[in-house]
């Protein structure tokens, strides 16, 4: 479900709503469960960090890469698409303003920030982004994310309890909703201030 979610959110337009880093950071607290339930007993927490990384880093970097295929083939006919509940085109001009102004840097930053991640790699083909780039910063912002998030998540949870005798587990609620809220307050901030569309948007 963990690797669902994250390809779903990387690289489906129905994926633009699932709280990718939310996820993250829990599994990261749940790191050695979960690689226990379904997959082996290791005993050591870099093992478990380690197999969890790498699983879900390739679900996110083929996630990007079927977002990637799709914007590469279908092109313009994505701006001429009516809204739907799976699809905003709001979000795909905003991830294109994004990856303007921030170039192929934005394929690495864009993973962290919710909406943005599901259709940068959309917008990266639409605009026949270098393959190899592409490639490039799909895998390195593919890296930082899941690994900053992962390892986040799990050693808080360690100082935390080590230090205050505080158990993240028993307030994962909290956890959650305080990382859905920093992760879309930029979102947020930008759709409520109204800022103009550029001009390539403009008609």
């Amino acid at each position: 479900m963990i690797l669902f979610i994250v390809f779903a959110e990387t690289g489906l337009f129905a994926g633009f709503f699932l709280p990718g880093d939310a996820l993250l950071f829990v599994t990261g607290i749940y790191s050695q469960s979960i690689v226990s339930a379904a997959l082996f007993h290791s005993n050591n927490e870099w093992v478990d960090l380690l197999v969890l990384w790498l699983l879900i880093m390739v679900a996110g970097i083929i996630g990007n890469f079927v977002g990637y295929w799709f914007g590469y083939k279908s092109g313009p006919f994505l701006y001429e698409r009516k809204d739907s509940f799976f699809f905003k085109k709001k979000y795909l001009v905003q991830a294109h303003e994004f990856y303007e102004k921030n170039g192929g840097g934005a394929i690495i930053i864009a993973r962290f920030i919710p909406f943005v991640r599901t259709f940068a790699p959309i917008v990266a083909g639409i605009v026949k982004m270098d393959k190899k780039k592409f490639s490039f910063y799909n895998f390195l912002g593919c890296f930082l994310w899941v690994g900053s998030m992962l390892l986040g998540g799990h050693f808080l949870q360690k100082f935390v309890e080590k230090e205050f005798d505080f158990d993240l587990k028993e307030h994962l609620e909290v956890i959650v909703v305080g990382i859905v809220v920093i992760t879309t307050f930029p979102v947020v901030y930008k759709v409520l201030s109204g800022k103009k569309k550029p001009k390539a948007f403009a008609d």
